[in-house]
């Protein structure tokens, strides 16, 4: 079962995630999301967990747990969703001279 963990504070690393899931059970994957251009945590994460009875007990146990000054919020990640694709557009480019035009 995958579940999100969000409202991090931008301190919290994976490792910190993993001792406090696994106080729970087995952590197959911790992912804390960051920013590709700052390099900092966006303060929310993904964290995996194989057992759903064990996934279950960390979000009841943790949804509302205070980690590094803050408040998490745990509950089962949600699958993502569609985003609609810009239409049109482009366009842009080197124009290519072709000559005078008379």
């Amino acid at each position: 079962m995958k579940m999100y963990v969000g409202n991090l504070s931008f301190e919290s690393t994976e490792n910190d995630l993993q001792d406090l899931f696994e106080q729970h059970g087995t952590v197959n994957e911790v992912h804390l999301m960051m920013d590709r251009f700052t390099g900092k945590s966006r303060g929310f994460a993904f964290v995996t967990m194989n057992d759903s009875a064990q996934a279950n007990a960390a979000v009841g146990a943790l949804n509302g747990h205070e980690l590094n000054g803050r408040a998490l919020t745990v509950n089962e990640a949600r699958p993502r969703e569609e985003r609609p694709r810009p239409q049109g557009g482009g366009g842009g480019g080197k124009r290519q001279f072709t000559g005078f035009r008379r």
